[in-house]
């Protein structure tokens, strides 16, 4: 009996085993040549380093057309009246403080001391005085952080009463803001790492240019280097960085963007001639039911004229900018012309 249930055991197990599937071969030498391959191109589709600075997308060269930022013709700012603030801005005034849209990594401009954490820049600077102006306290604003290409909703959306951002003045701004007389000039340049062999633009051929998205150095860069990849970036600290690792071999801005940018980084400089010049505004959205624009522009502008009048635009370029820069000035007041009737 034992016998035989051990010769149906064995048979059982034969059976089983000629059923199951046969281990597959190892692949053939040309096999793994294929595989290795096919890694080897997936591998080089992927960017090399350091990922790119979050949010940054790249346009390839002559993707986009350039179109040239209309600074030249715009309309002149809303001349200062002889009302108080109580007047011009009854609402900011009775809030007791001023929102103000700044950038908080622009150094020289608007930025966080390391040490302090507390915002300083020339645009700070502005910021406070019109402040004082309008509350006799240089200290009742209220900064809020904006990126440069949420500048124009932040304003629309009334999340701010004004800009300070290194916002040019230029005719398509204009249809949807208003601005005061500029409290700035900039010069459209380069910065690059020194020893790099870019220093003009005409060096930029097949390289890749660095810009912050909705700034107007966007459409200088089309313009001048359209043979260049461009790598637009939701800000300017990101270009920086972008610069140091290689992902980049120039920025375009202004110059006083590329300054603060130098002194953080000893090893880049400006370089190539001016291709533009920016007139930096504080930006205001256009008069609504709900928001007195032209009371805020006026009082903007008694602010710009006596920071001219009494030395303090001097004594802020010069903190600011005066180891970098050289200026001719404040810029001249710009104003149009408005009808006397009542």
């Amino acid at each position: 009996m034992r016998a035989r249930v051990l010769t149906a055991l064995l048979a059982a197990a034969a059976t089983l085993a000629a059923c199951a599937p046969l281990p597959e071969p190892p692949p053939s030498s040309e096999q793994q040549t294929a595989s290795s391959l096919q890694q080897a191109q997936n591998q080089a589709q992927e960017p090399a380093g350091p990922p790119l600075p979050a949010g940054s997308v790249i346009e390839d060269a002559g993707n986009v057309p350039p179109s040239a930022p209309e600074t030249e013709e715009v309309v002149g700012s809303l001349r200062p009246d002889d009302a108080p603030p109580e007047e011009r801005v009854p609402q900011i005034v009775d809030r007791g403080r001023l929102i103000v849209g700044i950038d908080q990594s622009q150094n020289l401009l608007s930025f966080r001391n390391p040490v302090t954490s507390q915002l300083e820049g020339f645009e700070v600077d502005l910021a406070r005085e019109i402040a004082r102006d309008i509350f006799g306290n240089s200290n009742a604003v209220d900064f809020r952080f904006i990126e440069a290409g949420e500048r124009e909703n932040a304003l629309l959306n009334d999340t701010v009463d004004v800009v300070i951002s290194t916002m040019s003045i230029t005719q398509d701004r204009q249809e949807i803001l208003e601005f005061s007389t500029p409290y700035m000039n900039a010069d459209v340049r380069l910065l690059t790492v020194q020893g790099s062999g870019v220093r003009t633009y005409e060096d930029l051929t097949g390289e890749t240019v660095c810009i912050a998205e909705g700034s107007t150095s966007l459409e200088h860069a089309r313009l001048h280097a359209p043979e260049s990849q461009l790598l637009l970036t939701r800000r300017w600290s990101d270009c920086l960085m972008a610069l140091q690792q290689n992902q980049a071999n120039a920025i375009i801005s202004d110059n006083t963007v590329l300054s603060g940018m130098a002194s953080q980084d000893p090893f880049t400089h400006l370089t190539g001639a001016a291709v533009g010049q920016e007139h930096y505004g504080v930006a205001i959205a256009k008069e609504a039911e709900e928001r007195n624009t032209e009371g805020l522009v006026r009082q903007v502008n008694s602010t710009m004229e006596r920071i001219r009048r009494d030395g303090t635009w001097w004594t802020m370029f010069d903190r600011w900018f005066g180891p970098y820069l050289t200026s001719l000035g404040p810029p001249d007041l710009q104003y149009r012309e408005e009808s006397t009737d009542e």
